[in-house]
């Protein structure tokens, strides 16, 4: 029988070719779709490594341009102090562009005993980074801000630290010249199912202000409109002839993984509509043979075959 079914395919090649090259790119996007599903799932399924939820994002416009350093440094320490005094405000710190969900991003690379790793995210926060996304320290401290007065601080992330050191202690170590103080679990500031690369976080100094522009607001559960317009007019009136932009990190969180997703919807919309095809080609194909055949098909009932055999042999054709 099984004989007989591939002796029919070999001869039968010529008249199926253009439906088999069609199941060979079902196949392929196939395999794609589930590769791609499988690698966003094991992405999805690691922790996020710090708390988005009752985060704001607030975005401003160089508010204060002077020349010398410590003004600007003393300017934006008392605007986040006042910021924190607002009754919902739990914490608040500065960040560079790239914050979790941004899309921003700020790549080098970094060398350790001969050792070359690239793609390194690397990221400039205060020392209240810490309070503010909580992220989960598993080894040594975050920085505060003793730490500037004596030897560059340096954290990086769990990632970074299988790369370079394996499964040996990171604190203490040093790293383009820096000293490392502490790391943190792997943070998914590109969304839930985007992989993390190894990452160091850099704290700012005094000269940092000129060029930041991002404050993160830890709110308190259930703030509402109220709270955020209140909070909108503090910063507008410590920073005159400034533009201020409110966001909720949870909201850039949920419109990051919608985009990070979009690609797979897509893939999928074309794996559907290459599986339709070649399941209406087969259908096709069985419907021919069965038009084409029906005298064989009434001889074999005639001589005793039961419609369930015929019926197993065409679809086994088929198939």
């Amino acid at each position: 029988m099984l004989k007989h079914l591939f002796k029919l395919m070999w001869n039968k090649r010529k008249q199926n070719f253009l439906l088999m090259i069609e199941m060979l790119f079902s196949f392929l996007t196939l395999f794609v779709v589930f590769s791609l599903i499988i690698y966003y799932y094991r992405n999805y399924k690691k922790p996020m490594g710090f708390e988005s939820d009752d985060v704001w994002v607030v975005e401003y416009t160089n508010a204060f341009k002077t020349a010398p350093a410590d003004s600007a440094n003393l300017f934006y320490e008392t605007m986040r102090k006042t910021v924190e005094a607002l009754p919902e405000v739990r914490s608040a710190g500065y960040s560079a562009f790239n914050y979790p969900f941004s899309n921003g991003t700020s790549e080098t690379g970094l060398t350790y005993e001969h050792q070359q790793v690239w793609h390194v995210n690397s990221f400039w926060v205060d020392e209240n980074y810490k309070d503010v996304l909580r992220p989960t320290v598993v080894e040594g401290r975050w920085f505060n801000r003793t730490d500037l007065f004596g030897s560059n601080p340096l954290v990086i992330n769990a990632n970074l630290s299988k790369t370079l050191f394996g499964n040996g202690s990171a604190v203490g170590k040093r790293v383009a010249r820096r000293v490392v103080i502490g790391v943190v679990q792997d943070m998914k500031t590109g969304g839930d199912y985007v992989k993390v690369n190894p990452s160091f976080y850099n704290p700012l100094d005094t000269g940092s202000f000129r060029w930041l522009n991002i404050l993160l607001v830890r709110v308190a559960p259930g703030a509402d409109a109220a709270f955020e317009g209140r909070l909108y007019k503090t910063l507008t009136g410590a920073m005159k002839n400034s533009e201020v932009n409110i966001e909720h990190l949870s909201d850039k969180r949920t419109s990051t993984n919608r985009f990070n997703l979009a690609p797979i919807i897509v893939v999928v919309g074309v794996a559907v509509f290459l599986i339709i095809n070649v399941a209406l080609g087969l259908f096709g194909v069985l419907w021919y043979n069965i038009s084409k055949r029906r005298g064989e098909i009434g001889l074999r009932r005639a001589i005793g075959a039961s419609g369930s055999r015929v019926s197993t042999q065409l679809v086994a054709e088929a198939m």
